[in-house]
C-alpha cells in the first residue's frame, strides 16, 4: 500500500514499569541503568513481555502497519545492543560528551569488540509471536556506538566502528533469520558529528548491512526533544547517505520544520517521513499530518514514502503518545485517498 505507518522504534513505557521521572532526568544511558525499573529482577522479564503486549495492541489499534516491540525492554535505545558485547569494561566507567555538551559515562572499550550471543532475537521473535502484521526491529548504529564509549583499545575510533559494524552484521543476520521483515539501525551521531561521519560513517554503517536478507533502514535524527530543545535549520549529514546501502533512509521534519527540498538528493531510497512534533504534547489532527506528508512529494516519489514520527516516543504522555500515533495513521488514510 501507499504511506504504510510505523513507529520509528520506541513506545512510552508504562510508569508502573519504569521511572519516567528518572528517566526524563537524565540522558539516554549508555551504560546499564538497571536503577530505572520499578521491578523487581525476577519478575522483570516478566513485567517487559507483558508491557510489550500492550506496545504491540496499542499500535494495532491506532492502526500502524509496520509494528515494532516498542523498545519497552530497553533502558535506551542503544545500551541494551551495546553493553551486551565481549571488549566493553562496564564496571570503570568511561566518558564522552553528549550533542548537548554534557558529560556522560560510557562503556570503555578494552579489547576487541566482538558479539558473542543473539542479543534481540527472542525479542523479535516475541514480537513476531504476537502481530500478523509486517514487523521492525531496531538496533544502535555502529558509527553511533563507536562514538558513544571511551576507546581505550583500538588505534583509531575508525578501528573500533569496524569491529561494531561486524558484530551488528551479524546480529542482523540472526534477525531476519528469526523472521524480521525491516531492520532500522539507529544512527543520531551522523548528524550530530559531521566531520567524522564523513570519514567513515558510510562504510561502518555499509559493512554492517552487506548481505542483509531483508528491507533495511537507517534513522538520523537531532536528538529527543525532551532532551534536545532546540533544532537545526537542516541536516549537516543527509546527501551523504545516497552512498549508504539501506533501503529506507528516517528522518525528522516536523520539529524543525524542515526544508523538505533536501530530499531531492536522496530520491530513489524510500523515506521514513517524520510528521509528529515531539516537542509538544498536542496532538496533531490528520489533517495537519497530511499536509506534512505532501510536503515531501515533490521529492519523493509516493510509493516510496513511509509515514513515521520524527523520533521515538518513548518520553511522551501514554495518551499523548497513543494519539498522536493514531493521527499519525489517519493522517496517513487522508493522503492515501487522495493519492488513490
Amino acid at each position: 500500500m501507499l504511506f504504510p505507518t510505523s513507529l520509528v522504534g520506541s513506545y512510552c513505557q508504562p510508569d508502573w514499569l519504569i521511572d519516567r521521572e528518572k528517566l526524563k532526568g537524565q540522558f539516554p544511558p549508555r551504560t546499564r541503568a538497571r536503577e530505572l525499573w520499578r521491578i523487581p529482577e525476577p519478575l522483570l522479564k516478566e513485567a517487559q513481555d507483558d508491557a510489550t503486549r500492550v506496545a504491540i495492541r496499542e499500535q494495532e489499534e491506532a492502526g500502524l502497519d509496520i509494528i515494532t516491540d516498542g523498545e519497552i525492554r530497553r533502558e535506551s535505545y542503544s545500551n541494551r545492543f551495546a553493553t551486551a558485547l565481549d571488549g566493553l569494561d562496564l564496571d570503570n566507567y568511561g566518558e564522552v560528551i553528549t550533542r548537548s555538551g554534557s558529560p556522560v559515562p560510557v562503556p570503555r572499550i578494552v579489547g576487541k569488540i566482538r558479539r558473542t550471543r543473539p542479543v534481540e532475537v527472542a525479542d523479535l521473535k516475541f514480537l513476531r509471536a504476537h502481530t500478523d502484521r509486517k514487523v521492525k526491529i531496531t538496533l544502535p548504529g555502529p558509527f553511533t556506538m563507536s562514538l558513544q564509549a571511551q576507546n581505550d583499545y583500538y588505534a583509531t575510533t575508525a578501528d573500533a566502528a569496524m569491529d561494531y559494524a561486524n558484530a551488528v552484521k551479524e546480529e542482523i543476520a540472526d534477525l531476519f533469520a528469526a523472521g524480521a521483515d525491516i531492520v532500522q539501525l539507529d544512527e543520531p551521531w551522523l548528524q550530530a558529528k559531521p566531520d567524522v561521519a564523513e570519514d567513515y560513517g558510510i562504510e561502518a554503517i555499509n559493512r554492517a548491512l552487506a548481505g542483509a536478507a531483508g528491507t533495511t533502514a537507517v534513522h538520523i535524527c537531532f536528538g529527543y526533544a525532551a532532551m534536545t530543545k532546540t533544532r537545526p535549520d537542516g541536516y549537516s549529514f543527509l546527501p551523504q547517505m545516497k552512498d549508504c546501502t539501506c533501503d529506507q533512509i528516517s528522518i525528522e521534519t516536523a520539529q524543525a520544520n524542515l526544508d523538505t527540498s533536501v530530499l531531492e538528493e536522496i530520491r530513489g531510497k524510500t523515506v521514513m517521513v517524520g510528521v509528529l512534533d515531539l516537542s509538544s504534547h498536542e496532538v496533531e489532527t490528520p489533517e495537519i499530518i497530511a499536509h506534512r506528508i505532501r510536503r515531501a512529494l515533490p521529492y519523493v516519489d509516493a510509493d516510496k514514502v513511509v509515514v513515521a514520527p520524527d523520533c521515538g516516543l518513548k518520553y511522551l504522555p501514554r495518551d499523548v503518545a497513543f494519539g498522536k500515533m493514531k493521527a499519525m495513521a489517519d493522517g496517513a488514510s487522508i493522503v492515501r485517498a487522495e493519492q488513490g
